[in-house]
């Protein structure tokens, strides 16, 4: 059995709320991320989707230590990221490289690109001389994509597509285990998107690395995702592996995401069942009672906002969990 590469378990980030001027007090709380368990193993694309908002870059930035107010653990590499030392932190973040969203946004207007790739190297010292560091730097650039005579040159100089390159090089400086991206290619033209993709499974080949890959674009992550878990206002409501997931959902949030999704052929999309999920998307500070979907639930019972059933996820086929109140209303 192959060990997993990460773990988060039962974690939770909420976020205070303060009210008054002199004494202030905490008056309520945002509930980003509620009891969210699951694991990625060495080599493959692990795709969280979800409304904005549902916590998915939450997540992923608690994975590298950016998070505040987080209960549960998060063990990379068997090291537990909130509570171990300072050294052993620097060691998993060396592992770990994030690819972010905007890429101009991610990069320093200010540095070379030769500088902004290289700053990594420099962090965890991974070079013995001046001449290794240069020769990594032209290494990585061609690995992306672009040519040496690129590194001279500053952010503002590149197309979208060229920047998330750079990010990319940027992220995969220390040879990671591990790459967090965080809607990489949704700022970007599609015939661009389908590049960056092209690269991204290169990469992940010829280097070995695991992914775990935040969008909203359920046709890409169909395309790129190993396993991919749904969530929902904070929670995962659904998890299996991807052929599951868009073949035979469960979860009647799942199934209305995947009937968005357009058909390249017209008569699909005609014949194309369209589920509209009715209702008010509960806020993250005042959530109801019980199952956290009942505003929503096409078929609600009188369970779920009493909360008698146990909130959860039940395993309903090897490797397919789904949310175990939702599983009474289906």
């Amino acid at each position: 059995m192959v060990n997993s590469l990460l773990d988060i378990k039962n974690l939770k980030i909420h976020y205070p709320l303060k009210g008054g001027i002199f004494f202030p007090k905490e008056i309520g709380r945002v509930n980003a991320v509620d009891d969210v368990t699951f694991s990625i193993f060495p080599g493959e694309t692990f795709s969280i989707v979800g409304e904005s908002g549902s916590g998915k870059s939450t997540i992923a930035k608690s994975i590298v230590g950016l998070g505040e107010n987080i209960s549960g653990e998060i063990i990379f590499n068997d090291i537990d990221i909130y509570s171990c030392k300072s050294k052993d932190l620097m060691k998993a973040r060396r592992n770990i490289g994030m690819v972010f969203q905007d890429p101009y946004g991610s990069l320093n207007p200010k540095k070379r690109v030769s500088d902004i790739i290289g700053e990594p190297l420099k962090v965890h010292k991974l070079y013995k001389n001046i001449d290794e560091y240069i020769g990594r730097v032209k290494n990585l650039i061609k690995m992306v994509g672009l040519s040496e005579s690129y590194l001279n040159r500053y952010p503002h100089e590149f197309s979208g597509g060229q920047r998330q390159r750079i990010s990319i090089a940027r992220a995969i400086a220390t040879q990671p285990d591990l790459l967090i991206l965080d809607e990489p290619v949704s700022a970007l033209d599609v015939s661009i998107q389908a590049q960056i993709l092209n690269l991204l499974r290169k990469l992940q080949i010829d280097l070995g690395i695991a992914y775990l890959f935040i969008s909203h674009d359920l046709s890409i992550v169909r395309n790129i995702s190993d396993r991919v878990a749904v969530m929902y206002l904070g929670k995962i409501v659904e998890i299996s592996e991807s052929n599951n997931i868009f073949n035979s959902p469960r979860h009647p949030y799942t199934k209305a995401l995947l009937s968005a999704v357009p058909e390249p052929d017209p008569e699909l999309e005609k014949n194309k069942e369209i589920i509209i999920l009715k209702g008010e998307l509960p806020s993250n500070i005042d959530r109801p009672n019980g199952c956290f979907f009942q505003t929503r639930c096409p078929n609600p019972s009188k369970q779920c906002s009493e909360g008698k059933i146990q909130m959860g996820l039940v395993e309903v086929t090897p490797g397919h969990w789904v949310d175990k109140c939702c599983m009474n209303c289906l």
